[in-house]
């Protein structure tokens, strides 16, 4: 991949991995592919000032949040962040334990004129991923013990005029339409969670690249009436 093609990709880091596809193609199962690809979407498409990825306090966990799968966001800088948040009861939970996304961008982001393949997108993310370490997630103090380790089919994203992007890249990043784009990372889908209070933590790093993520999910489930 040449250097002069490399973008600076948007990073939220969040904790382990079980599979470790050595091909450049699609990997994992089909339902955590489809959402991989749908939760960056998801991320990407908020304004920063309302991103759930930049939020510190849980208050931005509900903007564009829709269908039966809630995502939950990692956090774009890394760091240590508690968040509360209320879900309803009738949602799976989907969030990344580590990911990142790569996207094709000519002239924008420090990537030159030339488009970049599916191939060279996932040639420049596969090694944050590998090294990923002292990697977790517990859900009330419990191990996750099924996560999947994804790589996503290629897929779209839209960014708005102020986007995650504009910190990651030597200038502002253009509103538009972005792609191929493709994701690489470890994911948890977890089922309906009863009513009540309930403890989200995860937990990563990659000290090759001086990255470091705690985060916290105090999660109020509420009961859904539908009848």
């Amino acid at each position: 991949m040449k250097n002069s093609a490399r973008n600076l990709v948007a990073m939220i880091v969040l904790g382990l991995g079980v599979m470790a596809p050595t091909r450049t193609g699609p990997a994992g199962p089909r339902p955590y592919r489809d959402l991989s690809a749908q939760w960056w979407q998801w991320a990407t498409s908020i304004p920063t000032p309302d991103n759930p990825l930049t939020d510190t306090t849980g208050e931005n966990c509900m903007v564009g949040q829709r269908g039966d799968v809630w995502f939950l966001a990692g956090a774009a800088f890394g760091g240590e962040v508690t968040r509360s948040c209320t879900v309803p009861e009738n949602k799976k939970i989907f969030f990344p334990i580590v990911n990142i996304l790569a996207w094709n961008s000519p002239n924008v982001c420090g990537q030159d004129s030339e488009n970049l393949s599916v191939d060279e997108l996932f040639e420049g993310i596969h090694p944050f991923i590998e090294g990923i370490t002292d990697a977790y997630a517990t859900v009330d103090g419990r191990l996750v013990r099924h996560e999947r380790r994804v790589r996503s089919d290629a897929f779209e994203i839209t960014v708005p005029e102020e986007n995650l992007f504009d910190a990651f890249c030597p200038e502002n990043v253009p509103a538009g339409i972005y792609s191929p784009s493709v994701d690489e990372g470890i994911y948890v889908l977890l089922p309906r969670l009863s009513p009540g209070e309930h403890t989200i933590v995860i937990n990563a790093e990659n000290s090759d690249a001086g990255f470091d993520l705690h985060i916290t999910y105090k999660l109020n489930v509420e009961p859904v009436l539908l009848e």
